[in-house]
């Protein structure tokens, strides 16, 4: 059965984006669902743990968690510096950042084949205003 709302065709596209990441991600020891603090910390090096929260929208015991394994795992660093720990990715933690990008990039071309470039743009641009609107709420 086609999904028939918007809802259910994101969960479906969702669903397959976890199933292709978790595959890709595998060999680097990363899981799915540390993916975003990786590439968190890859455009924002230096940042702090409270900032990675806030902007991810995460709940701090789950974020502090994550973290925690991604250190213990030797993804990133946690350095003390005055009152704060600041965030940086280790070498480990560079190579998967590329290689999450590059699962992005995989996954859009083959999910979006189907689709001409004007309608791979005309489906971005449309996203990027629902989502948009929803965050200025």
């Amino acid at each position: 059965m086609e999904p028939s709302t918007v809802s259910s065709c994101i969960l479906a596209l969702h669903k397959e984006f976890a199933a292709y990441t978790t595959q890709r991600l595998q060999e680097l020891g990363l899981s799915f669902g540390l993916i975003y603090f990786v590439i968190y910390v890859g455009k924002h090096p230096d940042c702090t743990p409270s900032e990675l929260t806030k902007d991810l929208h995460l709940d701090w015991g789950h974020s502090q968690r994550s973290l925690n394994k991604l250190a213990e795992d030797g993804f990133l660093t946690k350095e003390k510096n005055g009152r704060s720990y600041h965030l940086k990715l280790t070498q480990r933690g560079e190579n998967a950042f590329v290689v999450c990008h590059q699962v992005f990039i995989g996954w859009d071309a083959q999910s979006l084949g189907g689709l001409t470039a004007q309608e791979r743009q005309q489906l971005l641009t449309l996203l990027q205003k629902a989502v948009q609107k929803k965050v200025c709420k």
